[in-house]
């Protein structure tokens, strides 16, 4: 196993974030998964959507194993580091789309839609904005970062170009209580983990501050609780803002039909 991933082990220099390297990856990245989420909405049908995101999450799990591999063999030197356990907003679609075929209730598999056109497009979408934490000192790292979350993007829009979400008011309410249990799930993970090794699921930790910027700043001034609450709060206003240009959008294109 160790000698397979060494073969994987390419050094870099880490990009600069707003380097060239950054600006046109990402560019020509968010080009490609918006012509991809239209071309394949075009293709497929409501039915098929299922399939579709089962398939995204097996790549994602895959490309997690490979990470926690590398992580574990090449950077770590065979010890664990609980601080890139996969439970961060940006890890949740892979569960999702692997839960979603095993999800018979319609109600249920659109909570979720409506989730990760939300919060995890959101997610996709902050992290290629702010990549520090994406641009590491070996090429498939960060270029295993800067891909799943174009991945995360693409969920997103098929999502929304599909109209299998709930884009009214009500269909954000409804995730929050999904946010939340997601939130109490990184805490138990922070908190169990503290005696094994530094964890920070969510960027909630309750004993470091957040590795967030700005919200570092906040933690580091005002106290780690505050700069966890607003970044929490950050995070759904985020996915709301995403959920009402949805809902605008879903509004508009009723009023064209008519």
């Amino acid at each position: 196993m160790k000698e397979f991933l060494l073969k994987t082990a390419w050094p870099m220099n880490p990009p600069v974030p707003y380097s060239l390297f950054h600006i046109l990856f990402t560019a020509l990245g968010l080009i490609a998964v918006v012509l991809l989420a239209y071309y394949t909405k075009r293709r497929i049908n409501n039915q098929k959507l299922p399939i579709l995101l089962s398939g995204c999450g097996i790549i994602l799990a895959g490309a997690e194993i490979w990470k926690q591999l590398f992580l574990y063999y090449i950077v770590n030197g065979q010890t664990y580091n609980w601080w890139y356990f996969p439970f961060q907003l940006c890890s949740l679609p892979m569960y999702f789309c692997l839960l979603l075929p095993f999800i018979k209730r319609n109600s249920r598999k659109r909570k979720l839609y409506t989730f990760m056109q939300d919060f995890n497009l959101l997610g996709g979408v902050m992290a290629l904005a702010e990549p520090t934490g994406l641009f590491q000192p070996y090429w498939m790292l960060t270029l295993h970062g800067l891909f799943w979350h174009l991945l995360l993007i693409y969920i997103g829009l098929i999502i929304a170009f599909s109209r299998c979400s709930d884009t009214t008011w009500k269909g954000f309410v409804e995730t929050l209580p999904l946010f939340l249990f997601c939130c109490i799930v990184a805490s138990v993970i922070n908190r169990t983990a503290r005696p094994l090794g530094q964890a920070d699921m969510f960027y909630i930790s309750p004993y470091y501050p957040s590795a967030q910027i700005v919200f570092h700043e906040i933690a580091v001034t005002y106290g780690i609780r505050a700069g966890n609450a607003v970044y929490l709060c950050a995070t759904c206003l985020g996915g709301f803002i995403f959920h009402s240009i949805f809902n605008r959008i879903h509004l508009r294109s009723i009023r064209m039909a008519s």
